[in-house]
This record gives C-alpha cells, structure tokens and sequence, in this order.
C-alpha cells in the first residue's frame, strides 16, 4: 500500500519569540517492510539554517535554526511511503521467550538494532516490580516469545482505558500504569517496561496509523494521528517485530514508522527550544491517505 501524508504542527505564543532551535523527526523511515518514496519539509517562517542527518538509531533528523521574530509557527511535512508488511509470525511460531531472554545477553552486537540497547531502563522508561509481575502473567514457562507478546498487547487494550485527557508526555510510567488510563505513548512505554523486566528486548516505535470512517461517513481532514507502539527482539531468525498494545494487533501495512528508540525521548516528532516567555498553544492534524484517494 502507498499512502500519502500530511503532517502540521502549528504553534501560538503568547508572546513574540525572538529565536528557536528545532529538532524534527517527520521523515518515515526506509526498511522494515516500508520505503520512503518522497518527503519534504515546509517551515514557516523560514528557518536561517536546514539540516539532516541520521541519528544512532538511523532516524532521520531535521534541526532547524529560526532567528526571525514569531508569534506563531507552522510546521508542516509531507511524504508518500510504500508499506508491505506480508510476514506473519504464526502463533507457536517463534522461541521460547527465556531462550529469546537468554540470546540477547548472548549477543556482542552494538549496532544500531542490536538487542542490547533495548533492555534495560531508559529516560522515560523504568522498570517497576509491578509493571515486570503484570507482563509475567503473559508468559509462563515454555510460552513462545510471540505469543506471549500478543497476550500482553491483548490485556493491556483490555485492562487500559484510553483517555486522552489524563497523561500528557511527562507523566511518570508508575502514574499511567497505576490510573490504568492514558494514550498510545503510555500503553507504549507500559508494555515495552514490562518486557525489559522480564530481560526480553524492546523498543518504542514512532508512527501513524491510517484510521478508516465508519462506512457511509466521511473521512474528516486531520483525523489520523501520530502514533505509538512497541517492537520486541524475537531472535535472530525472527527478528524485530512490531505489536501495537492499544489496538491489541501487529503493525501491519496501516501502520508507518517515523523513528525508533529506547522510549519517547529519543524519537519525539518535534522538540526544540525557544528563546521568549509566557504560553503557547499547540495544534496538530494528520492526514494518511492512501496514493490517489481523495483527503
């Protein structure tokens, strides 16, 4: 499936901002079932300085040097990707999840998707004897890693409840985990730490996933939106796979990577400084849409 995206970011201050430094990962990723056909990037105002690179992770990162006077800015991006995601891992499929916890001590690997990154706690991820005694109960001896993983994507669309006013991106893994309530970057970092704490690697994934109207209904302009979800270490004939806990199913060809990382910290899709003082207001629309569809 090719889809095309469009992504806007527009910020409101309260006050003018004299200078701002950005970081952007809008650029969906080449590999892993998915390639990158076209993308570009409109900022407004004009940034002095534009430049990419790829991080260690190889997520495409744009920083941008804005030292125009601002009381508002936009960010928009657009691309087109090509996602086919035609492997699936039958159940019973795949390895025991202790043999998978076992060979990822085992390996020497330190690139970029080796599994050593992925298993212990990071910035936004730590690994609390709850969260490690309620992912325990997806994976009794012998279970293969697979399945154990698709049980705990299972209970925690069922146990969770989604509320987009509860979390916002500095509550505390224990606090969304404690309240049972949050969004997709909870669920997330909920599941990725009960893994860890189980020893079986696991990263965080940055995205969109394209949503379908109810037959008869119209698609409204901005209603996808980023998205998060969780890819485990299966070993090394399996591989990375791909599970999304808030809709309880594998990424398959709806879902688009934007960046990976240890948790959100390392692929928020905008992060920056600003040189200014008082509130702002933020905005964001998401379209995805499938190459020749109308918006």
């Amino acid at each position: 499936m090719i889809y095309d995206i469009r992504h806007v970011t527009k910020y409101l201050y309260e006050f003018p901002v004299s200078s701002a430094a950005l970081s952007l990962r809008l650029t969906p990723r080449s590999g892993g079932g998915q390639r990158c056909l076209d993308h570009s990037l409109l900022i407004e105002p004009r940034p002095k300085a534009l430049r990419s690179e790829q991080d260690f992770f190889g997520n495409v990162v744009t920083t941008a040097t804005i030292e125009t006077g601002l009381t508002a800015l936009k960010i928009e991006a657009r691309a087109r990707v090509d996602v086919s995601r035609s492997v699936v891992v039958p159940p019973g499929a795949s390895l025991a999840w202790k043999e998978i916890a076992a060979a990822a001590l085992e390996q020497t690997s330190l690139g970029a998707d080796a599994p050593v990154h992925f298993l212990f706690a990071s910035p936004h991820i730590t690994l609390p004897a709850p969260v490690t005694a309620y992912a325990a109960e997806s994976f009794p001896p012998g279970l293969p890693v697979v399945d154990g993983a698709r049980d705990l994507a299972r209970r925690i669309c069922a146990d969770f409840i989604y509320s987009p006013q509860v979390t916002d991106v500095s509550t505390p893994l224990d606090d969304a985990f404690a309240q049972r309530r949050g969004v997709c970057q909870d669920f997330a970092h909920i599941m990725i730490a009960g893994l860890r704490g189980l020893g079986l690697p696991a990263a965080y994934v940055s995205g969109y996933i394209r949503t379908i109207s109810p037959e008869g209904q119209p698609r409204l302009e901005g209603a996808d939106a980023t998205h998060a979800w969780v890819s485990i270490w299966c070993g090394e004939g399996t591989g990375w796979l791909g599970i999304d806990p808030t809709n309880a199913m594998d990424a398959g060809d709806d879902h688009i990577v934007l960046a990976i990382g240890r948790d959100f910290s390392d692929v928020s899709p905008v992060h920056g400084v600003f040189v200014g003082s008082g509130a702002h207001q933020l905005e964001v629309a998401v379209d995805v849409t499938p190459a020749g569809a109308t918006a």
